[in-house]
């Protein structure tokens, strides 16, 4: 009688006893997938190649960031100190332009007034004693007989006149008298006092017993005035030179203002 048992290895035992495929079962080939992957798709071991080009690609992006950063960094730190620089170099421009606008018109202002208004003239000799002394300062209106006439007992500067010129360089070209005499009058001396048109003239700014004289009357033409200084012993005047031109009348003293202890109007 045969053994019905089937062989060992064969279809039909117990598959987990036999060593052999079980039944039903085929073979499959491996695929071409990933090796690291298992077969149930769970992942395997990472693949070292791709790790390290991973890990260097994200070192390089964080060096990049970092070097970016610090480029930002540096680049806002000196922004945040350039409004500061640019506001310093404009103060400092715009007080230089101040400066040089105040100096300049200061400058300008002080041309202007010497020219057409106000200039200061020194004292040159002895010859406007009392009231004026040698090394005295004085300042002219030089405006003032453009709104008005000449009056008699003015302080004048006026041009040397030509016929008392000796053309050196040196030689003072303005001087500084008193007006006693207008176009039309009449001046002459009697008894060492001055008279204009037969009258007597009261003369309070000269030294107590000082004398006028004169050679002879002058009639003033038109346009002119006779002018004395008011140290009347020791002047060079129109008793010399004669009446002066009104056109050459610089203007008129108004204010001693050197010395500042003799500081007065005139």
């Amino acid at each position: 009688m045969r053994d019905a048992s089937p062989p060992s290895g064969l279809s039909g035992g117990d598959p987990g006893d036999a060593p052999g495929i079980a039944p039903g079962r085929t073979v499959g080939r491996r695929g071409p997938g990933p090796r690291h992957l298992a077969s149930n798709g769970a992942p395997g071991p990472p693949d070292r190649a791709g790790g390290a080009t991973a890990r260097a690609r994200a070192r390089t992006e964080a060096e990049v960031a970092a070097r970016s950063n610090g480029r930002h960094g540096e680049s806002a730190a000196a922004d945040a100190g350039k409004p500061g620089e640019r506001h310093a170099h404009r103060s400092l421009r715009r007080t230089v332009l101040e400066w040089v606008a105040v100096i300049g018109g200061g400058i300008v202002i002080a041309l202007v007034v010497e020219a057409f208004l106000v200039q200061a003239f020194w004292i040159p000799s002895a010859s406007m004693v009392p009231t004026l002394e040698d090394g005295d300062r004085v300042l002219v209106n030089k405006l003032a007989y453009r709104v008005h006439d000449v009056h008699r007992g003015d302080v004048v500067v006026f041009e040397r006149p030509p016929n008392t010129s000796n053309g050196e360089d040196a030689e003072i070209k303005d001087l500084i008298k008193r007006v006693v005499g207008l176009e039309g009058d009449t001046v002459e001396t009697r008894d060492g006092r001055l008279y204009v048109n037969r009258e007597l003239i009261d003369e309070p700014y000269l030294e107590p017993g000082t004398r006028t004289d004169m050679s002879e009357p002058v009639t003033v033409p038109d346009d002119h005035v006779f002018v004395m200084g008011d140290n009347r012993t020791d002047s060079a005047d129109s008793r010399v030179f004669g009446p002066i031109d009104e056109d050459t009348i610089v203007g008129r003293a108004f204010v001693k203002v050197l010395p500042l202890t003799d500081l007065e109007w005139l």
